[in-house]
């Protein structure tokens, strides 16, 4: 089952994708859509020495990277998934959306040099003011870490499944 959109034809012949901490997974649309293409996955330096990341979560990040044929590498993220295309001789990068605000930025700064194809990804859970936030649109800062993001989600996961029973897999939307 594909946990994507359908998503348009990529205008890309040589891509690499750009996989991040928020599409880990082999439902990754990415990855889906583009099979052979080489992937990449950067740790962040600046959020590791900033001590955002907790050892905790740099191994969950790496155990869950060894299930996807990516490559990992450290350093600034822009510049190492710029370097990663070059060395493929890459015309453009695709990756997944996120909410996270450093994947604009980092998204802008991987434009500069080449173009940068982002694919939505359906959500595992969709709460109405996870990336929207308030009314103003900014992101909700109570959904910020997993826990708290869990803590909305986990009924309605466990409602869903109850009511769809075991095996019948889908997205859980807010409307259900």
């Amino acid at each position: 089952m594909s946990h994507c959109d359908h998503q348009p034809a990529s205008a890309l012949q040589r891509p690499i994708l750009w996989i991040h901490g928020e599409a880990l997974g082999p439902a990754n649309p990415a990855l889906q859509a583009h099979p052979q293409a080489p992937a990449v996955f950067v740790f962040d330096s600046d959020l590791i020495e900033a001590s955002v990341l907790s050892l905790k979560r740099l191994g969950f990040l790496y155990e869950c990277l060894l299930e996807l044929p990516v490559t990992m590498r450290r350093g600034d993220v822009a510049s190492e998934v710029l370097a990663f295309a070059a060395r493929h001789r890459a015309d453009g990068v695709i990756t997944t959306a996120a909410v996270d605000p450093r994947f604009s930025l980092l998204h802008k700064a991987i434009a500069t040099q080449l173009p940068v194809e982002v694919l939505r990804a359906v959500p595992f859970v969709e709460l109405v003011d996870a990336t929207r936030g308030d009314p103003q649109g900014r992101p909700s800062q109570d959904l910020g870490r997993f826990s708290r993001y869990w803590k909305r989600a986990e009924p309605r996961v466990w409602d869903h499944w109850r009511q769809a029973g075991p095996g019948k897999a889908s997205t859980i939307n807010q409307a259900d």
